[in-house]
């Protein structure tokens, strides 16, 4: 996912409301951005510390712009923007790095579907195979501050009913006879593998290792970082 223009620098000096974040330009000025993430962001915000934000040429928003990458404490960068989680996902499948979703002839955004009210991230579809169910989650914690050599990553940091949910939902459709994948797209340089946050959301853990035994499958994609694009370039572990 290359950026329509590189992403502007500046420094971070706090995040407060959930979806608003001040920062310092390099001019000095000190200006009010979206954040665009719903989570807690453990682990992923250094006050003063290098972040990287994009600008919308809409009108209509009261803030322009939007916080992009953030600075971690141990010095990786972590794309916070969940909202691209998505779009990286669709990119790396129609390109063939996730190779465990090629072979689909149709690719399909936001299906309503399920038991409870849901809708898919994609659905994949051909003639000559099961349907297969996409949900996607955005790993942005790193077990340690200081992000060291394991590079343990944690989904969800902050309870997550919404993504016990969805978990239920897949494991609704396997029993249906379809394919259901739970893909982790990991935007954090420092990150090795991924885990349940079990401290965190002790439900949601119990209800992935559920997902496992009746037959959920379970991915995770790291991502290259940088200020002009965000990418999934490899397979990393999901160890339960």
């Amino acid at each position: 996912m290359i950026f329509d223009s590189p992403l502007q620098t500046a420094f971070l000096l706090r995040r407060y409301k959930r979806f608003l974040a001040d920062i310092k330009l390099a001019s000095g000025e000190e200006i009010t951005i979206h954040c665009p993430n719903t989570g807690s962001m453990k682990n992923c915000i250094v006050e003063g510390g290098q972040c990287w934000y994009s600008t919308s040429d809409n009108p209509k928003r009261k803030y322009p712009h939007t916080w992009e990458i953030a600075t971690t404490p141990g010095g990786h960068l972590a794309g916070i923007n969940t909202g691209r989680a998505n779009g990286l996902v669709r990119e790396a499948i129609e390109a063939g790095v996730i190779s465990e979703l090629s072979g689909y002839s149709s690719i399909r955004a936001e299906v309503k579907y399920g038991q409870e009210n849901s809708r898919i991230d994609f659905l994949l579809s051909s003639e000559s195979r099961d349907d297969c169910y996409v949900e996607v989650k955005s790993v942005t914690l790193c077990t340690d501050s200081d992000e060291l050599s394991r590079g343990e990553g944690l989904f969800p940091d902050a309870v997550s009913q919404r993504g016990s949910k969805h978990l239920r939902e897949l494991i609704e459709m396997k029993k249906q006879g379809h394919r259901a994948v739970l893909v982790f797209c990991v935007q954090h340089t420092g990150i090795l593998q991924v885990s349940p946050a079990d401290e965190i959301d002790a439900v949601y853990g119990e209800t992935l290792r559920m997902a496992v035994k009746q037959g959920v499958e379970m991915l995770a994609y790291k991502s290259s970082v940088s200020p002009s694009e965000i990418v999934l370039t490899s397979k990393v572990p999901v160890i339960l």
